[in-house]
């Protein structure tokens, strides 16, 4: 049953408004700054936490594996925190959660398939260490349960601005981190051992694709964090991200209706004048590159990971090796005896690790996911979330996770929530008057209360 709306603010108390009716809607606000509050939280961590293992050996001088551990605690941590914030809330009044149809709910389906196989692998993985693997196995399901828990709880639109407002101002903090580290020998932004260059320039994409997504739900000026973490994208020189951005950003650049022809002349005009700037970083790297070792001809080592990971294959085609199968299993090679974690290759490397049935359960995950994106009901975000999924499929080609998608399963399931909300409020009054994002009527109560 639709709801007529009203011009007038509904934040007032007003005359004549049912006590019942304001208690409730009195009740619901303070729900909503609550979400903006812990969603931040766990978004920043989730920018944030890469970079704990550097800080616990770099600057605490800790042993790596307490490094390790530190990362990996942070989410549990705040799952906790989430929990115990959310006792005793009322999910009947505004804020609550939107109930999904089904085929709006297929990757998540998809994607609990998918983790539940990768669990049950570990009864056939060659992991070196199948205790220690499997703590990034709960890793991955307690990462998933933090957004499950945060969209049974509010609007998935009100879960994407906090958790995105919060993930933004982390990738700007781990920005601001990487610049201020020593440059590698290669020239470029990172620590090889802790918290490499790839790790930095995914965190600035994501970064990006959040201020995308909030400039379209009316945050002011976010073209301030795009320029610090393209210009800090830039200064990765991380290849196969990089491509995978400017190829997306291109197509949403001049296929989105939503872009003025004046923002594309700006857009243009400013990446040129980026680009010429870092021309003599640039031309430096590409030396470094083409002179050091072998790197132009074998990707920086990618074709002899993937000759191994094809070779190994055929041993077990239909169920794989097992989770976490390719650290400190596939040989070292190279001067430096590299140890590869992972086969430089999505694809590839849900084929080593799960065979035929794992990689029909991932191409599952990601049709659905491209399905949902197609049906969004927001014709704004759609370009954005579409150019997202692409960025994703092209680094693919030559970038993996050793545990996670290269699309992290926490964001997977939040976009699948907001991409397939039909509910959701997006846009102000007619009089101007702000709305709070991601509020819907609840059942018998009327949409505003008449102001004193």
């Amino acid at each position: 049953m639709t709801t007529e709306r009203s011009s007038i603010p509904w934040s007032g108390r007003g005359w004549g408004a049912e006590p019942a009716l304001v208690e409730a809607r009195e009740r619901a606000l303070p729900r909503v700054r609550s979400v903006a509050g812990i969603g931040k939280l766990i978004g920043a961590a989730f920018a944030l936490r890469g970079a704990v293992p550097l800080f616990c050996v770099r600057v605490l001088h800790l042993e790596p594996a307490s490094g390790a551990a530190a990362g990996l605690a942070v989410i549990p941590a705040l799952l906790l925190l989430l929990c115990l914030h959310s006792v005793g809330a009322a999910s009947s009044v505004h804020g609550g959660p939107t109930r999904l149809r089904l085929r709006d709910r297929t990757a998540t389906i998809c994607l609990a398939a998918y983790l539940l196989f990768a669990g049950v692998s570990f009864f056939w993985s060659i992991a070196d260490s199948p205790a220690s693997s499997s703590v990034y196995w709960v890793a991955l399901i307690l990462d998933a349960a933090t957004v499950v828990v945060l969209l049974s709880l509010y609007a998935p639109e009100a879960v994407a601005r906090s958790l995105l407002r919060g993930y933004l101002a982390g990738a700007l903090a781990v920005a601001a981190l990487a610049w201020m580290m020593p440059a590698q020998a290669d020239l470029r932004l990172g620590d090889p051992d802790y918290f490499n260059t790839n790790q930095i320039a995914n965190i600035c994409v994501f970064g990006i694709f959040a201020a995308q997504y909030l400039g379209r739900k009316g945050m002011h000026r976010t073209w301030i964090p795009v320029a610090a973490l393209a210009i800090t994208l830039l200064r990765t020189m991380s290849k196969t991200t990089l491509l995978a951005f400017v190829v997306s950003q291109g197509i949403l650049l001049f296929r989105d209706r939503n872009i003025h022809r004046k923002t594309r002349r700006r857009i243009l005009l400013a990446a040129a004048v980026v680009l010429m700037v870092s021309a003599g970083f640039v031309s430096a790297y590409y030396n470094v590159y083409v002179n050091t070792a072998n790197q132009a001809e074998t990707l920086t080592g990618r074709t002899a990971i993937w000759a191994w990971t094809v070779g190994e294959v055929p041993d077990s085609p239909w169920i794989g090796h097992g989770f976490d199968s390719m650290w400190k299993v596939m040989p070292p090679f190279g001067a430096d005896r590299f140890q590869a974690r992972h086969a430089e290759n999505e694809l590839l490397q849900q084929l080593y690790a799960y065979g035929i049935v794992g990689c029909v359960l991932f191409l599952a995950v990601y049709f659905s996911l491209f399905r949902c994106f197609r049906r969004c009901a927001d014709p704004t975000i759609r370009p954005v979330l579409k150019v997202l999924l692409l960025f994703i499929l092209i680094r693919g080609l030559a970038e993996a996770e050793p545990f996670d998608l290269l699309l992290p399963i926490w964001l997977l399931l939040l976009l699948e929530s907001i991409a397939g909300d039909r509910q959701s409020i997006t846009t102000d009054r007619s009089d101007g008057s702000p709305l709070l994002h991601g509020l819907r009527p609840a059942a018998g109560i009327p949409d505003y209360v008449s102001p004193s």
